[in-house]
């Protein structure tokens, strides 16, 4: 099926701005993978990370990110079920990760930019954006928190630690996984988070207008070296979009050496058609268009706003 539009997922079939449609998607595969297993721990977590992000989850404010937003989040989770999914494909009943692990799996990935949802008692922070270089380690200690309440307590601690294969506040070969069977789950886990953004259909509009001033917020753009010196590290928006071919060579390595090149298992999932990569590399070539021409303006897309009222205000 044809991309139908700015909030479908790579497929054109999952619209990624609505919980309850990827809930659905996810489940689906869960069951295909597992039947006769429950996905009722999948289901409320959907429904609280929903509840998280639109400001109704007591003692937080609404999701005030517009790149670090619902709809990535819904993304993530799509591409992490599926990766699951194509790794259990070609593996014997008796190497599969499992319908626990799934389970682990998608849970933590709805829920691993939650960092940036600020408290309400936060007086330090104005914007998620300026938790952006600790979002991880945030995000980390709230699972250690929820988990439990959703019958997950016995693997809180794991979720804890998997969530930092999205980040870089840890190198990925220092963090510690209790078996190689976790610190696989943690590989997906990461390059769900890779492929899912950067194939996005307005992935390059997003840098430029709503990543960027995260990275401002977040003092990512700019740095203060040790001397005192400022090195600026993006210019503005425009100049974030001209560097995304350097980041992609930088995000390939990262795929490969780092997360283990677990990224390939889409292609089983979709039946040899590896359509994250596929989509990542357009957006990377039209990237380096943009980058030859120096010139942005040719970015038009509108993406999805996710955002409640309270958060834009």
């Amino acid at each position: 099926m044809d991309q139908q539009g700015n909030e479908y997922d790579v497929s054109g079939t999952v619209d990624t701005t609505d919980p309850e449609a990827v809930n659905e998607e996810v489940g689906r595969v869960y069951l295909n993978l597992y039947p006769g297993s429950s996905p009722s721990t999948i289901e409320r977590a959907f429904l609280d990370v929903t509840a998280l992000y639109r400001g109704k989850r007591e003692g937080f404010h609404a999701c005030d990110t517009p790149y670090h937003d619902m709809q990535h989040v819904f993304g993530v989770t799509l591409a992490m079920a599926r990766l699951i999914d194509g790794f259990e494909r070609t593996r014997g009943v008796g190497e599969r990760l499992g319908a626990e692990l799934f389970q682990l799996g998608v849970v933590t990935a709805l829920f691993h930019d939650c960092g940036y949802v600020r408290r309400l008692d936060d007086e330090v922070h104005r914007t998620g954006g300026e938790l952006t270089l600790t979002h991880v380690s945030r995000g980390a200690q709230f699972l250690k928190e929820y988990l439990p309440t959703i019958g997950m307590g016995e693997v809180a601690y794991i979720a804890a630690a998997l969530i930092h294969f999205t980040g870089y506040e840890i190198p990925v070969w220092r963090i510690q996984m209790p078996s190689l069977r976790y610190r696989l789950l943690g590989g997906l886990l990461g390059s769900a988070d890779i492929i899912a953004q950067m194939s996005d259909r307005c992935y390059l509009e997003k840098c430029r207008d709503r990543l960027y001033p995260e990275f401002v917020d977040g003092g990512i753009a700019r740095k203060r070296l040790p001397g005192g010196a400022e090195e600026i590290v993006f210019s503005s928006g425009d100049d974030l979009v001209l560097k995304t071919a350097k980041f992609y060579v930088r995000a390939s390595q990262r795929l490969e050496s780092d997360l283990g090149g677990v990224h390939r298992f889409a292609e089983q999932h979709f039946s040899g058609h590896d359509l994250y990569i596929e989509h990542v590399r357009k957006n990377v070539e039209f990237a380096k268009s943009l980058e030859a021409n120096h010139d942005t303006s040719v970015l038009k897309r509108v993406p999805p706003d996710t955002l409640t009222l309270e958060a834009r205000d």
